[in-house]
């Protein structure tokens, strides 16, 4: 059996001691999804294989039993419905290979869990994420003011030099119509990014500056997530500031805020077309009509009717995992009308509910819907410096997930990995030591 720490009990973890640069260095290589996979899967192949070595000798496992259990059943919830999905998916190859390699995630969540359950890990991590959103925002607020993002610009000469060729096409330049920031504008999840990882930087910008500068981060924060033109990031960080700003501001300055910010919206939407088209698409769900919402969504209507086609098709556990695309042809609602996004098959959902139910069926989403009682009675359980400590992960995470929203996939790599960090950052956080580090 494993020895596993009591609580709050201070365990000497320095074979560890790595996992904090491990998962800063995975989030500030997302821009290269490449190396950032590559990144991930090798550290998580570190981690198991270390605590296996910890496991046979015997020693104290470097993580509180609860965090464990915690990040345990968030993978689970995550992981279970994949292998449920599997055996009569639409596309069983690709369904069976997405089960197999999702088994990594398992040891990154520990891993990321490990890496924030002391106070100095902790400080490296959340102050490390802090840092990184600056430098991306401030980048962006570059590219708005220069047309040219700094640091997507380096990356870009970089690969340039070695291979010869950019990360872009010069039509994926010309048609980029938003930020992409240090993404570039072939990978345009800079307000996305931003958003989810916006409490991190308006919790460190609050303990630093106060009130002022928590105000300075969010006003920063928002022009970048604003200009980086994804609807769904401008609501994700709405629900964001909002909880964060009841805390640190309180009502009656949060609300003197969000007035600001409408004028400031408004200036902007003035001078940028590009916003300017947002906004008058979004006002076509004011007509009323199938037609209006529709094209207000960007055809994801149409897209949302296909994926409760799935689900009424194969309501146990879905068309599989990455099925999506294959059961598309059979539940497009309209296939004789050219599709709102420019053309081809719908990938995914873009709606997180709608996505577990049509790959993995009503069994999926009550896994993730246990995940979700699972990860309050734990925040319910725990006492103030607990939730102190959880408190930007959590509401991170909450924000990603928040179901009243469009998504991209949970069920691919990127965006798979960026949740499965803050439920590990969460679980790590919630049941961390404080104190002094061994």
């Amino acid at each position: 059996m494993p020895n596993w720490p009591a609580e709050h009990a201070c365990v000497p973890a320095r074979a560890f001691a790595w996992t904090p640069a491990w998962v800063l260095a995975f989030v500030a290589l997302w821009p290269l999804p490449g190396p950032a996979e590559g990144v991930l899967a090798l550290g998580a192949l570190a981690v198991a294989a270390m605590l296996l070595l910890v496991l046979a000798r015997g020693r104290t496992m470097p993580l509180d039993r609860r965090a464990a259990g915690l990040a345990s059943a968030l993978f689970v919830a995550y992981w279970l419905p994949e292998l449920l999905s599997a055996p009569d998916a639409l596309d069983r190859g690709r369904a069976w290979k997405e089960v197999a390699a999702d088994l990594r995630y398992l040891p990154f969540l520990w891993g990321v869990a490990i890496a924030v359950s002391a106070p100095r890990g902790r400080r490296m991590v959340m102050g490390g994420l802090a840092v990184i959103v600056a430098a991306w925002t401030v980048d962006a607020l570059l590219q708005a003011a220069l047309g040219t993002s700094p640091l997507f610009w380096s990356l870009d000469a970089l690969k340039r030099a070695a291979g010869g060729e950019g990360f872009c096409s010069a039509a994926e330049m010309l048609a980029a119509d938003r930020l992409g920031g240090v993404f570039g504008p072939c990978n345009l999840k800079l307000g996305l990014v931003l958003a989810s990882l916006s409490p991190f930087a308006l919790e460190a910008a609050a303990r630093r500056g106060g009130a002022s500068g928590w105000i300075l981060a969010a006003a920063g924060l928002g022009v970048a997530v604003l200009l980086g033109g994804a609807r769904a990031a401008w609501l994700v960080f709405a629900l964001v500031a909002l909880v964060s700003g009841w805390r640190v501001l309180g009502a009656r300055r949060l609300l003197a805020f969000a007035l600001a910010a409408v004028v400031a919206l408004a200036a902007l939407v003035a001078v940028s077309p590009q916003l300017q088209q947002r906004v008058g698409r979004t006002a076509l769900a004011l007509r009323g009509d199938a037609a209006g919402v529709d094209g207000a969504l960007s055809g994801r209507g149409r897209i949302w009717s296909g994926a409760a086609c799935m689900a009424a098709a194969h309501p146990f556990n879905g068309v599989g995992v990455r099925g999506f695309r294959v059961a598309w042809p059979e539940c497009d609602p309209a296939p004789e009308r050219p599709p709102a996004w420019g053309g081809g098959e719908a990938y995914h959902a873009h709606q997180l509910v709608l996505e577990l139910l049509s790959e993995t069926g009503i069994v999926g989403l009550l896994l993730w819907l246990a995940a979700a009682w699972v990860v309050w009675r734990e925040w319910r359980r725990a006492d103030a410096a607990a939730r102190a400590r959880a408190r930007p992960a959590l509401l991170a995470l909450a924000a990603t997930v928040f179901p009243f929203n469009t998504h991209l996939a949970f069920y691919s790599t990127f965006w798979g990995g960026l949740a499965l960090l803050l439920a590990g950052l969460y679980a790590g956080a919630l049941h961390g030591r404080d104190g002094q580090d061994a």
